[in-house]
């Protein structure tokens, strides 16, 4: 049977899912927040050691700034509400991405949360804020200061120390990467469902499991 130690999501479809229930695209990210704690909760559940979100791109600064601030507006409402909740589910909390262009409130927030989750041991929750692909490997290339092998290379990634992600599972119908995690994914399985994040749940990620347990993973072997 196939290891199962990490799953990535691109959680997109959340806009959509506001517009098409009548109401505002900040609606479905409200909603959203929603989906990725019960998601969080069944994969504790179902000992999935590491999950990774792709929260907010590198490239999503393009979007309206009304829909930006309040994207951020929800990142640092939930860690201040939930953060107690957080910490007594044994959560540990990682954010990768660069950080040091969000402003001083967020980056607060964000490293207070991961300061009081460190010890966590139950789940690893990775949050990739202001995240592109790109620019990750851009960066661990320059931080390379001897020959570079790919086990060099690996260091200077935010996911240093983590197993690549076993799946990733984009919700929303389109069959793109979107600049994430392209390192990482090389021999990841993936899934690609046309359910809005907002209806991801339980029942669906165990569907994508099961399938993952049904697949053979050569790894460029036979």
């Amino acid at each position: 049977m196939n290891k199962l130690s990490h799953i990535a999501f691109i959680m997109d479809g959340n806009g959509r899912w506001g517009i098409k229930k009548n109401k505002s695209r900040n609606f479905g990210h409200l909603k959203g927040v929603d989906t990725v704690k019960k998601i969080v909760t069944s994969s504790i559940k179902l000992q999935i050691p590491i999950v990774t979100f792709y929260v907010f791109s590198s490239e999503n600064w393009r979007r309206p700034k009304k829909e930006v601030s309040f994207l951020f507006h929800l990142i640092k409402r939930y860690f201040t509400d939930e953060i107690e909740s957080v910490v007594s589910q044994g959560i540990k909390i990682n954010i990768i991405g660069d950080i040091k262009k969000l402003s001083s409130d967020i980056k607060k927030t964000l490293k207070k949360t991961t300061f009081l989750t460190k010890n966590n041991r139950k789940i690893t929750v990775n949050l990739a804020i202001n995240y592109g692909s790109k620019n990750e490997i851009i960066g661990a290339f320059n931080k390379s200061k001897k020959k570079i092998t790919i086990k060099s290379f690996e260091k200077n990634l935010y996911t240093n120390n983590m197993p690549d992600p076993d799946i990733l599972i984009r919700t929303g119908g389109q069959k793109r990467l979107s600049n994430f995690m392209l390192w990482q994914i090389a021999y990841s399985e993936l899934f690609f469902l046309k359910k809005l994040w907002p209806d991801f749940n339980t029942e669906d990620l165990k569907k994508v499991i099961k399938q993952y347990y049904k697949r053979k993973r050569n790894f460029g072997a036979i």
